[in-house]
């Protein structure tokens, strides 16, 4: 009851704020002072600066004297020369899996205290579930990170995924994309498991049509040139793009004339990898504004499975039900099967895909920061990887600006949300989070929180410990509901 009651209090003050401003009334302020403002456009600092919020939105930015006039003392924040970065954005998850919505559920407070105030869901099972909270997110009835979601995705026919809109012609195409429409998804996402490519290039063209942000995989009938062309924007998972390092349009054009199996394409992509020619395939996607969600948390807590007890992850212990890890533990039990050989190959395949990175960056991609967190993918925690992804991201060579930017306005560019999110700047939304030590100098400066600012309220290192004990009493009554 005492996360309810947390969530209610908070939903009670965002509720106010509503009324207020429909009443015409000035909204309540607060201010921050004596704060590093990171500045992830320009990649600097402001310093010693007075930041003024007026219910959610940054009112102004400068003199402590000239904006504290008329301010309460119990409406300002000494930040103690603290720095003060944009709420960072998770660009993938999944809240998924019928029978666990209370489980889902109860973990999206937990991403407001890691500091990420905005996630974007990539299509699930629970799809019209979560279309539903972010509807409630957005209306202040539920307590949780801004959610912007894809619903349900686009498949073929007897994919192995569960509930998803599968299709086998354009008639049944536009049907979807119909119910689509009326669902009003933040994005689509379309995926290959049964659906080949000429219809998945025609999904694409669909989606675009209407007026939709299309993100997905890459059939490997494609080539992700024609489906940039077709208005595709993100490929969810770097191992996609390590076919541009090989003959990627020849193999494609045998598959369409039937002159090549999958099998043997598949194959030919495990040949030896020519960089110089896939930089200059990234140049030209980064040239067209080809986004990319790498995902690289997964590959590594597989690959370092043997070194690593996974059992003893405070995740693991503390926040995560015995329902939602169930699928962890098969994959902990199927990695001590697995030979010296194997796990080389593993951690040979994951330190490479992590080498392309820095290649992404130098040609244009534009690298988005998700971590690919779901029940069913195996040992990457909710709201915790988005964090390690960004250490990955740092180890992989990029510069800890372009890592800030990765989980902050480059998401909000995505979704065509820039004008309003993403960045701390004038009239855009008051999602912020302050750290006690630079991220400029070390990204790992994220796994210091002092405080978050976010739904008109600010939550100091007390409140967020609040949202993790909360967590973790959920944790324990879903447990005990389910033993008998």
């Amino acid at each position: 009851m005492k996360l309810f009651s947390r969530c209610y209090l908070i939903i009670t003050f965002v509720l106010l704020a509503v009324i207020v401003q429909a009443q015409g009334l000035p909204q309540e302020q607060f201010l921050i002072y004596n704060a590093q403002i990171v500045d992830v456009l320009t990649g600097k600092i402001k310093s010693e600066m007075a930041l003024l919020i007026e219910g959610d939105q940054i009112k102004a930015l400068g003199d402590f004297n000239q904006l504290s006039k008329d301010i309460p003392q119990s409406q300002q924040l000494d930040a103690k020369n603290k720095f003060i970065i944009p709420g960072l954005w998770d660009m993938h998850i999944h809240l998924e899996v019928q029978g666990l919505e209370e489980d889902n559920q109860a973990l999206l407070p937990l991403f407001i205290a890691f500091g990420i105030t905005t996630v974007r869901d990539c299509a699930s099972d629970l799809g019209e579930t979560v279309l539903k909270w972010r509807d409630e997110i957005n209306a202040g009835k539920l307590f949780g990170p801004n959610l912007f979601t894809a619903g349900l995705k686009l498949e073929g026919k007897n994919s192995s995924w569960k509930g998803d809109l599968e299709i086998e012609n354009e008639t049944e195409l536009n049907l979807m994309m119909d119910k689509q429409d009326v669902w009003a998804p933040d994005f689509i996402k379309i995926t290959d498991n049964k659906l080949h490519g000429e219809l998945f290039l025609k999904s694409i063209q669909a989606a675009h049509e209407r007026g939709y942000v299309v993100s997905g995989h890459v059939p490997i009938d494609l080539t992700l040139e024609e489906m940039v062309d077709a208005g595709f924007s993100s490929v969810e998972h770097a191992s996609y793009l390590n076919r541009l390092g090989y003959d990627q349009e020849e193999i494609v054009a045998q598959l369409k004339a039937g002159t090549l199996t999958n099998a043997q394409a598949g194959a030919l992509y495990k040949g030896i990898f020519d960089q110089q020619k896939a930089d200059r395939n990234y140049k030209i996607l980064g040239d067209k504004g080809l986004y990319v969600t790498p995902t690289y948390i997964g590959g590594r807590q597989i690959a370092y499975g043997d070194e690593e007890n996974h059992l003893l992850d405070s995740m693991m212990t503390k926040y995560l039900t015995k329902a939602f890890t169930a699928e962890y533990l098969k994959r902990i039990e199927r990695l001590k099967n697995e030979t010296p050989e194997q796990m080389k190959e593993r951690k040979q395949t994951y330190q490479f895909n992590i080498s392309q990175l820095v290649h992404y960056q130098d040609a244009g991609i534009t690298i988005l920061a998700g971590s690919d967190g779901a029940v069913l993918n195996a040992l990457v925690y909710p709201a915790q990887s988005l964090i390690q992804e960004l250490q990955i991201f740092q180890d992989a060579g990029l510069k800890p600006i372009d890592v800030l930017r990765a989980a902050t306005i480059n998401g909000a560019r995505f979704l065509k949300k820039d004008k309003e999110m993403g960045s701390i700047d004038i009239g855009k939304r008051a999602d912020l989070v302050l750290l006690d030590s630079n991220p400029l100098e070390d990204i790992n400066a994220t796994t210091h929180i002092s405080g978050v600012f976010t739904k008109s309220s600010y939550l100091g290192r007390a409140d967020l410990d609040k949202i993790l004990s909360d967590a973790r009493e959920a944790k324990v009554r879903l447990d005990k509901s389910r033993e008998k």
